[in-house]
């Protein structure tokens, strides 16, 4: 089978939002921002696998273009946690540079398989 880079990359990425939650709920006791991370990324994580089973091109396309919104929603809530100081500097580029990789990823995903039919 076809190694998937985004699914992988979706995956260890969900790993460290796992991982951000349950630092942000047991050390800092921040429990209203954190869960909306975990929900945004997890909407993600859940989307690009449904995109696997895609029943067409119009559904897959769908089904990523809504996993990019919720990229996006997931990198508003890591700037708020960064500009509240709940996390310091090196742990926001720690999260945020690989969530840009996949927003990115996904981008060229959906204009790729908008181009070719």
């Amino acid at each position: 089978m076809k190694e998937n880079i985004l699914q992988q990359k979706s995956y260890a990425f969900g790993i460290q939002i796992v991982k951000l939650y349950q630092f942000l709920s047991k050390e800092k006791k921040e429990f209203v921002l954190s869960k909306q991370i975990l929900k945004s990324w997890t909407s993600v994580w859940a989307l690009i696998r449904e995109a696997e089973f895609w029943q067409s091109r119009a559904d897959f396309v769908n089904k990523l273009s809504i996993s990019l919104k919720e990229v996006n929603e997931t990198l508003y809530w890591l700037d708020i946690l960064k500009d509240t100081l709940y996390i310091d500097v090196n742990l926001y580029e720690e999260i945020h540079n690989p969530c840009i990789e996949i927003l990115k990823i996904l981008i060229s995903t959906i204009k790729t398989t908008k181009i070719n039919p």
